[in-house]
């Protein structure tokens, strides 16, 4: 026969580790530096790169099927997150005033400057920003964020693009970037 008070003991126990080691991890996730952050947005950006030189210039117009962005059109919607949600964040107006995916022409040099500058402009935004300014809330998403949150979305977003063109360039029969983690 199991003894009960034993047993609670052990489960609370347990909940409190669980909780400890949850918070702990949230104050860390929340005090990430922008430096840190920088240096993750740099990162991204030499990657991404690597995919759009890997694919050959016929590629850029390739669908997988007729549902799907071409391989250009995707590279371009990431930029697009970029600069949106990133604007959003810094509580200025996108610098580009317009859809990239829907403006940009769909070539490998056209393409790999716009998805380029949209870099650039993430990890200028970035580099002005101070810590504290990254905690400081604005409205995003249909509620008050940190700062440092939509720069978050946005780097979830541009991986979340990067990845799904993984399957683009097999079909053409290229071999994606080795991942960068570090």
């Amino acid at each position: 026969m199991v003894n009960q008070p034993k047993l609670i003991m052990k489960r609370l126990s347990l909940i409190f580790t669980i909780m400890v080691t949850f918070f702990t991890c949230a104050s860390v996730y929340a005090q990430v530096s922008n430096t840190q952050m920088v240096a993750d947005w740099q990162r991204a950006k030499a990657y991404t790169k690597e995919y759009l030189d890997a694919m050959p210039e016929d590629g850029y117009s390739y669908k997988p099927t007729a549902e799907m962005r071409t391989f250009a059109a995707q590279m371009l919607h990431l930029a697009d997150g970029n600069y949106g949600l990133v604007s959003t964040g810094i509580g200025k107006p996108n610098p580009l005033g317009k859809s990239a995916e829907k403006t940009v022409a769909q070539t490998k040099e056209a393409t790999t400057k716009a998805v380029m500058d949209s870099y650039d402009f993430v990890i200028g935004s970035l580099q002005a920003l101070t810590q504290a300014q990254l905690q400081e809330t604005v409205k995003g998403g249909g509620s008050e964020l940190p700062r440092a949150v939509l720069f978050n979305k946005a780097f979830e977003h541009q991986t979340h693009h990067r990845g799904q063109t993984v399957v683009y360039l097999r079909l053409k029969g290229v071999t994606p970037p080795a991942e960068k983690l570090f």
